[in-house]
């Protein structure tokens, strides 16, 4: 207790060194703030099954966490490994036969071309769409640069360049001490906000739940998607359905559009070069089977307390990618997501206090 009464210092010196170290301490640790976070949200997933591998092992904690890990390991970590390396070596494949000719852009768009009605065909010209060597740069250049923006995120996951693995062994460093002493360290730095103690249980209560309904909700949902949309290509015969798998994955995190980005562009194909049961049948299924799976899992992954509006799970999930790139998808919702919900609490607490 300080002498002016307040559990807290209160003395304008020591509250500027202390934002000051807090803010150093934070820049140390930037360059490895996807480890630190990757360590913190799959703690959080996964410390019910640390609890009750806890409970089976006799209370001992650090045994329970070192299986907890293990078992990250095995159906989490290698599989996402395993997957981005197929998908760089697929996309590397592909963007070689754009640029040899092999996957010859100009033969599939003239087909398209020819098949559209003449008014439609005329409304193109006149925004200077049918064009047939401008439309082809352009696709090639969209094409090229998408694919290469994701096989060079992911690169290092599939060759295990050195900032990678230092990473990656500073998350399970970090997940095994967060899982074996999360209740002590949730504990102290509960202490150290000056909040009210319902108010801090509540926030850190709905920081748990929002972080794994948010990463459920999203990463699950996604990678189902994006799983059904691959399948449903490599039955078509569509080049390169692993990367297409994933560019859905990660679409479907866009609410409205999503998956439709990819697959109905490739119907639309279909259907105007004659293959109308492959267009037909890709409609049917990206409506009824891809379409439906958020429509189904996510609430009851996420939930309606902690479902945000379309429009904030959009801008988020963009901005989110735009500041910190792949891991955005994730950071980008889930900071809207806390955002939401202290505004909540808040608004309760002003609520009762009237």
């Amino acid at each position: 207790m300080t002498p002016s009464g307040s559990p807290y210092p209160d003395d304008k010196g020591f509250l500027l060194l202390l934002v000051a170290v807090s803010l150093a301490f934070a820049w140390i640790l930037w360059p490895f703030y996807a480890a630190v976070f990757w360590a913190i949200v799959l703690a959080v997933l996964f410390s019910p099954l640390h609890r009750w591998l806890c409970r089976r092992m006799s209370e001992r904690s650090t045994l329970s966490a070192l299986a907890t890990v293990a078992i990250i390991l095995v159906i989490v970590i290698l599989p996402s490994t395993v997957i981005t390396g197929m998908l760089v070596q697929e996309g590397l494949e592909l963007v070689t036969r754009i640029r040899s000719g092999e996957l010859n852009l100009a033969r599939y768009l003239q087909q398209i071309l020819d098949a559209l009605p003449a008014w439609l065909t005329g409304l193109l010209e006149r925004f200077g769409l049918a064009d047939l060597g401008t439309m082809k740069d352009r696709l090639s250049k969209g094409l090229t640069t998408g694919i290469q923006f994701l096989a060079g995120q992911a690169v290092s996951v599939g060759q295990f360049t050195f900032d990678f693995i230092v990473g990656f062994f500073i998350m399970l460093y970090l997940l095994f001490f967060l899982l074996r002493d999360g209740p002590a360290l949730t504990a102290r730095i509960g202490n150290a906000i000056p909040l009210q103690d319902d108010l801090r249980r509540s926030l850190f209560r709905k920081f748990a739940n929002v972080t794994r309904a948010t990463v459920k909700g999203n990463v699950i949902v996604a990678l189902v998607q994006g799983a059904l949309g691959g399948v449903i290509l490599a039955f078509l015969g569509i080049p390169a359905p692993l990367l297409w798998a994933v560019v859905m994955a990660f679409l479907s995190l866009l609410p409205a559009v999503g998956t439709a980005l990819v697959w109905l562009p490739v119907a639309l194909y279909f259907l105007a070069t004659g293959s109308v049961w492959q267009g037909a049948i890709l409609i049917a299924y990206g409506v009824l089977v891809i379409g439906l799976v958020d429509n189904i899992l996510r609430p009851l992954l996420v939930g309606k307390d902690t479902k945000m509006p379309d429009y904030v799970v959009l801008i988020s999930t963009l901005g989110g990618m735009a500041i910190f790139g792949l891991n955005g998808f994730v950071i980008g919702p889930l900071i809207a997501a806390m955002f939401i919900a202290t505004w909540d609490i808040f608004s309760a607490a002003r609520a009762n206090d009237r």
